[in-house]
């Protein structure tokens, strides 16, 4: 068996299977180092005690039940909860359009294996979520990003990007975008902008898919309409998760969408995970139920909102004049920018090691795999003296680099 090279058995896709950095720096937490690094809740936010009475309640009234199989579209019950939490986002939904996914993960997962063709042309934000570009990447769509300002995406240059790729001969087949508290920058897209978006998308016939896992926590006063609320044709595809809402432990996402596409989702998802995990199922079904879910939201604003000030707080007083940053709206994130010629992917190892700091190099966020002097900083996790530290020792790292290279 020593002699076995497992490599020849490896199928060519196999290949494409990359390594997510974010969950690479996770082996990180707990050691000497601040993480900046993955997006990891603040364990503040956790309700345990009422997710503990939840866990007891479900064993004693659903039994057997609740550690049975279920359906692969999710339970019932928990589907019409869903669509009338939908409700209150504005958005218009049957327990038949809901697909319940272990995570938002799973479901952007099962929409790429669902829709894409290799070569198809999908549109997204760049920078963008690195863990929908390692989803979508196994399938060998043509990514192509478009770029943002401060309002969000740009849609003069998402029409110049559908034109150029119309006039080659191509279409566009779906744009995927994170138009709330973006991930990883952090910002919001605009209402004008988001209606421009949808227009385009009937203009030129290609689907949405719209990912929205912090609006829960927007900061920045009423939180903007979703894609999916404005939708009129049934084009967008919304995908969320109560994963930064109750626990990301739980592994809850769902998909909202037309019932012929949540059919062949359903197909997909039997032969991927079958299920998602039955008894989380009850237990976000109780917690809707009982109000907890809407009841986290003031709460995580106010822990989110402290977090993110004290990260922008460190950012004005420690880093170097060059560097430049977003403020974002709400979610987890600060979108940092260093001179072009420092390399935030060569640093990493020396921010660890030496600097004992974490951070994800802006450029597993580029479907181009630019923006190499770029970073995405979380201030999600770290107690707030330690945040404060962790932005002090990166922009000791930056100083000491740039001092080099000018």
């Amino acid at each position: 068996m020593d002699d076995l090279r497992i490599e020849k058995y490896l199928s060519r896709r196999s290949s494409l299977l990359k390594a997510s950095q974010v969950r690479e720096l996770l082996k990180w937490i707990g050691r000497d180092v601040i993480s900046l690094g993955g997006g990891v809740p603040d364990p503040a936010s956790f309700p345990l005690d009422e997710l503990k009475q939840i866990l007891v309640q479900v064993i004693e009234e659903k039994g057997s039940s609740a550690l049975q199989y279920a359906p692969t579209e999710g339970v019932e019950e928990l589907r019409q909860a869903l669509a009338k939490f939908m409700g209150e986002k504005g958005i218009k939904a049957e327990a038949e359009n809901i697909l319940v996914t272990s995570g938002s993960q799973e479901a952007l997962e099962l929409v790429a294996r669902v829709l894409f063709d290799k070569d198809d042309t999908v549109i997204s934000e760049n920078p963008t979520y690195l863990g929908a570009l390692q989803a979508f990447s196994l399938y060998e769509p043509r990514l192509e990003g478009v770029p943002m300002d401060d309002n969000g995406l740009i849609v003069e240059a998402l029409e110049a990007k559908i034109k150029k790729v119309v006039a080659s001969g191509r279409r566009v087949k779906l744009a995927y975008l994170i138009p709330t508290c973006q991930n990883p920058t952090g910002k919001t897209l605009d209402a004008n902008r988001r209606k421009r978006v949808l227009e385009l998308a009937e203009e030129y016939d290609f689907l949405l898919l719209e990912d929205d896992p912090y609006s829960y926590f927007y900061l920045d006063g009423v939180e903007p309409r979703s894609l999916k609320s404005m939708d009129a044709s049934g084009r967008v595809i919304y995908v969320s998760t109560i994963s930064k809402v109750l626990a990301p432990g739980l592994r809850m996402g769902w998909v909202v969408a037309e019932r012929d596409l949540i059919e062949k989702l359903v197909l997909a998802k039997q032969g991927v995970t079958l299920q998602s995990t039955t008894l989380c199922m009850y237990v976000l079904l109780e917690a809707l139920k009982r109000g907890l879910v809407a009841g986290q939201m003031p709460k995580l604003r106010e822990i989110y909102r402290v977090r993110r000030d004290t990260m922008l707080e460190a950012l004005d007083e420690y880093m170097p004049e060059g560097v430049t940053w977003t403020r974002p709206s709400g979610g987890m994130f600060v979108w940092i920018e260093a001179p072009s010629n420092i390399d935030m992917d060569a640093l990493l190892p020396v921010a660890l090691n030496k600097y004992k700091v974490a951070y994800v190099p802006g450029s597993s966020f580029h479907v181009d795999g630019s923006g190499r002097n770029t970073a995405r900083l979380s201030f999600s996790y770290p107690p707030l003296n330690a945040l404060r530290e962790g932005v002090a020792r990166l922009a000791s790292l930056l100083v000491e680099h740039m001092s080099r290279v000018s």
